[in-house]
């Protein structure tokens, strides 16, 4: 009776510790302000401190997991982390493959960024990086796209020669703008997403109800738009 009344224990303490959710948040740690990594070595940025937040309300364990862009969705659907949060937008293709809690940045635009002005952006060849609706809308242009793996290398390329201009989200270009002597924004803006949100295997509905939940709450109570202006400026688009 002893023995069974210990393995009862054990049972329940093991059926407990399951309840207590660690959960993994994968992003790629390397698209500022978005998500970075710091001279720690730990995920920073915009990303890392709504992440932990939206963590904290929703009462759930979590750690940070960097992954490269273009394998982010694949290694989500075979669980080797339980969320995106990568400057992710939301959009049809992707909706077909994983799901998305709503948005925790509102449709921003993209923008062109050439070494000056009068390129050809119809006819000429445009730097974007993989797997970001920036990508599928340069390939449905007369414009020769050349993909890159991260934004570094997508500006690399308009300084080098190889691209007229970049194409990427303004948000993230425009810091590389502001700092250089040589990069300027051209053409016209061109909106394409439903905004920003978090991406989970379409199975964890009750996790992404939880992370709704923790986003509503954000929203309401202002928190949101505070730490969009903080990591953004006082210009971003936030949430009325």
């Amino acid at each position: 009776m002893k023995k069974l009344l210990l393995a009862a224990t054990a049972l329940a303490l093991t059926a407990g510790m399951g309840l207590a959710q660690t959960v993994r948040m994968g992003t790629e740690g390397a698209y500022p302000p978005y998500n970075f990594i710091d001279d720690k070595g730990e995920v920073a940025g915009f990303e890392r401190e709504l992440g932990d937040e939206l963590c904290k309300r929703a009462e759930l364990e979590c750690t940070w997991v960097k992954n490269d862009w273009d394998s982010i969705i694949p290694n989500l659907v075979s669980s080797n982390y339980d969320t995106i949060m990568a400057a992710m937008s939301i959009n049809e293709e992707r909706k077909a493959v994983i799901a998305f809690t709503q948005d925790y940045l509102p449709p921003a635009p993209s923008s062109y960024v050439a070494l000056q002005e009068g390129v050809d952006l119809e006819g000429g060849v445009v730097a974007v990086q993989t797997g970001t609706v920036q990508a599928s809308y340069i390939a449905g242009t007369s414009a020769t796209m050349l993909e890159f793996p991260n934004i570094d290398q997508v500006l690399a390329a308009i300084r080098n020669g190889e691209a007229d201009a970049g194409f990427g989200d303004h948000e993230v270009m425009r810091p590389f703008v502001e700092d250089s002597n040589d990069l300027v924004f051209v053409g016209e803006q061109v909106k394409l997403d439903e905004g920003i949100g978090v991406g989970l295997r379409q199975s964890d509905t009750e996790l992404r109800e939880k992370f709704d939940a923790a986003i509503t709450a954000m929203k309401q109570d202002g928190s949101l738009n505070a730490l969009i202006k903080k990591h953004f400026g006082d210009d971003a688009q936030t949430y009325e």
